[in-house]
């Protein structure tokens, strides 16, 4: 019988996981839509050096910006620093790129005006952008794998998010459950346009169902 982490690491975790499956096709897509990414200076809003140090892909340089400390040593072509996507220092704003990445960032900045100005900033830096979510009517919650946990009131979700054995890291005190909670919040595909008013809006689909959006701008 399989555990509950033996679950979670078959679905998501693990390196021959459907989610790591998922993110291998999602690396080869992203590889098409950019052909040229080997001569690109690409910005990641949100990201971390060890996801471009395991992407099948490698940009020519690589900035990434994040809320968390960076590690000591990096890559010559990876830039790592501590910062806020939705408020970025000038010199990032001045930078010269030709690509911003995210990855299942969007919806963990904290509202519409937070996830507005992280728009603003994603337009301003490059020319072409790369800004993928997980899609908020897909049946199953991607970050807690818990079904419709996004259409729950606060309490029962701080509930599932302190129960639920498939949740990543379960917290023990209910102020925190529900700071969790109230971490992420899903967007439609009406809000993705919204805030990326001149990209293409892609789906990724699994068993015929999207699961994440992709706002593109290629040009």
């Amino acid at each position: 019988m399989v555990g509950t982490r033996g679950v979670r690491e078959r679905f998501v975790d693990s390196p021959t996981s459907l989610g790591a499956k998922a993110r291998a096709r999602r690396w080869e897509w992203f590889r098409r839509e950019f052909p040229d990414l080997g001569s690109m200076s690409v910005i990641d809003l949100g990201g971390r050096p060890e996801s471009w140090l395991r992407a099948p892909v490698r940009p020519a340089r690589v900035h990434v910006v994040n809320l968390e400390p960076p590690p000591e040593v990096t890559p010559d072509w990876i830039t790592a620093e501590e910062g806020d996507a939705c408020d970025l220092p000038a010199h990032v704003r001045k930078g010269e790129y030709d690509l911003v990445f995210s990855n299942s960032v969007i919806e963990h900045v904290g509202g519409h005006q937070q996830r507005a100005r992280f728009a603003e900033a994603v337009r301003g830096l490059a020319p072409r952008h790369w800004v993928q979510t997980p899609y908020r009517y897909f049946p199953v919650e991607p970050h807690f794998l818990f079904p419709g946990f996004q259409f729950l009131p606060l309490a029962a979700r701080a509930g599932i998010v302190r129960r639920w054995p498939l949740v990543h890291s379960r917290p023990d005190d209910r102020p925190t459950a529900l700071r969790v909670a109230l971490g992420v919040e899903l967007l439609s595909r009406t809000e993705l346009a919204y805030y990326f008013p001149h990209s293409a809006i892609r789906q990724e689909r699994i068993g015929g169902l999207a699961k994440s959006l992709v706002a593109v701008k290629t040009a």
